[in-house]
């Protein structure tokens, strides 16, 4: 099936760049462009494509609250989030609006293809340099809680769970985690699904958090 994808960015250079790269994979097709975040919740309506790449800086509406809206209206595109620094201030605020990844825009066209596909699956994409972002806006706070609910949450976990929830954190895909554990891709992807569903997560942002705050892993 093709993925239909739609690029909001007040770049204009930035988009056509972009749309290049898409278009040059064949089961993706871009079928918008918008300048600005307004623009971009009115073709998610209109258009209805299954990914969204969201620029965070726009003029107007920015890529967080088109983001808000295009969650809350209940559309079935995923926003992928493309930004500059892994350290943006925005990064956590889009991730509570319902961003469904994160991508550094000096990411390979390989990796921005992957993306797009990952994310059209239904899947999280965390950039590990996004992961590590995220996860300093949780730890700021002090050492995690032991007794937190959050620990609670992870004794739903079985064993090898936890093992999957550990390489989450660290930011690895379905494919690597696969790779790492020597198991099909389908098995890893199911692994998350069950551990997302155990612990109440909506994504595997949620899933990382947790890990942390509940002292999983060290920050």
């Amino acid at each position: 099936m093709t993925v239909r994808v739609l690029l909001a960015d007040d770049d204009a250079l930035l988009r056509t760049g972009v749309a290049v790269v898409l278009g040059s994979a064949p089961d993706i097709e871009v079928v918008g462009q918008a300048a600005d975040g307004l623009s971009a919740v009115e073709l998610s309506r209109s258009l209805a494509p299954d990914v969204a790449l969201m620029d965070v800086r726009m003029p107007g509406v920015d890529g967080i609250e088109a983001t808000g809206r295009i969650v809350a209206a209940g559309l079935a595109t995923k926003v992928l989030v493309l930004t500059t620094f892994p350290n943006d201030d925005f990064v956590w605020r889009a991730l509570r609006a319902g961003a469904s990844g994160f991508l550094l825009k000096r990411a390979s066209p390989e990796r921005l293809i992957d993306a797009v596909r990952t994310v059209a699956g239904g899947d999280t994409l965390l950039d590990p340099s996004v992961t590590r972002s995220l996860v300093e806006h949780f730890v700021r706070g002090g050492a995690p809680d032991t007794g937190s609910p959050e620990r609670s949450r992870l004794e739903r976990l079985t064993s090898r769970e936890i093992q999957v929830l550990r390489l989450i954190a660290e930011g690895l895909s379905n494919e690597q985690i696969a790779d790492l554990l020597v198991i099909a891709e389908s098995t890893a992807k199911t692994h998350v699904k069950r551990i997302l569903q155990k612990i109440d997560a909506r994504d595997r942002a949620q899933a990382v958090v947790l890990a942390y705050r509940a002292g999983l892993m060290a920050p």
